[in-house]
């Protein structure tokens, strides 16, 4: 296949999905990632596509998808957010288990949810969240480091992934900003996917924590199957057909 074919191909898948990742199209098309950035950057040029980190998408998706701010996040959702993070307090381990939370307006919510009596192990990369379990006086806080991303105040990159490689935690409490069937868990960029893949991989038990508007939502990054996850907490607005087709895979469906 020619350059310029291979470029128009990419361009309708794009068109068709609304986005696709460099490592997607690489293996679609049987081309290196700096083959496929190539064409990305032609397609970027001549109108046809809007590269964004790790991809390109469609047009009229291109505003949509960058990260809001940890302001706007926070506002958005919050009585949900406020309830899920309550219900994830049965989700704790026994005196003296060991939680991961990763970074997150709702994680945040279960973490500031937490009575100040409970004697745990914490660890998480998000500085939000750390600053505010260093108020359990009676538990420990490991806080990963990274590079830090000003959108999220999460530690990102290789030394963080390193870092959480080495741990073994009793549950994970993990945040997303996409859930679906086919594609499981997502989030809009690919370092925040690889830490919250290694985090997954360092828990016994892992309770993704997710509004209902996160629901039959497909961002660039995926990090998870559905068959990763054993427990979701999110908001009564769930659909019931999406919550038993969960429950089909053996996950406990808690709507807060």
């Amino acid at each position: 296949m020619y350059a310029e074919e291979r470029q128009q191909a990419i361009a309708v898948e794009i068109r068709e999905r609304g986005r696709a990742s460099v490592a997607e199209l690489s293996e679609r098309f049987s081309v290196t990632g700096e083959t496929v950035r190539r064409d990305l950057a032609v397609l970027h040029r001549a109108g046809s596509v809007v590269r964004v980190h790790g991809g390109a998408v469609r047009l009229d998706v291109a505003a949509v998808v960058d990260e809001p701010d940890l302001s706007e996040r926070e506002s958005a959702h919050r009585p949900q957010k406020t309830a899920i993070g309550i219900a994830a307090q049965r989700f704790l381990p026994t005196v003296g288990g060991s939680v991961l939370f990763d970074a997150g307006t709702t994680t945040f919510a279960a973490a500031a949810a937490i009575g100040g009596d409970v004697r745990h192990q914490f660890v998480t990369n998000s500085l939000p969240i750390a600053a505010t379990l260093t108020g359990l006086t009676r538990s420990s806080v490991v806080l990963i480091g990274g590079r830090l991303r000003p959108k999220t105040q999460a530690a990102v990159g290789a030394d963080a992934i390193d870092a959480i490689a080495r741990l073994h935690t009793s549950v994970g409490f993990i945040g997303a900003n996409g859930l679906t069937l086919a594609h499981g868990l997502s989030t809009p960029d690919i370092d925040e996917a690889a830490v919250k893949r290694a985090m997954m991989a360092a828990c016994d038990r892992v309770v993704v924590l997710a509004d209902s508007s996160k629901i039959n939502r497909q961002e660039l990054a995926g990090f998870g199957a559905v068959e990763d996850i054993d427990v979701l907490i999110t908001d009564d607005g769930i659909d019931p057909a999406f919550a038993d087709a969960l429950s089909a895979h053996d996950i406990e469906v808690v709507t807060a």
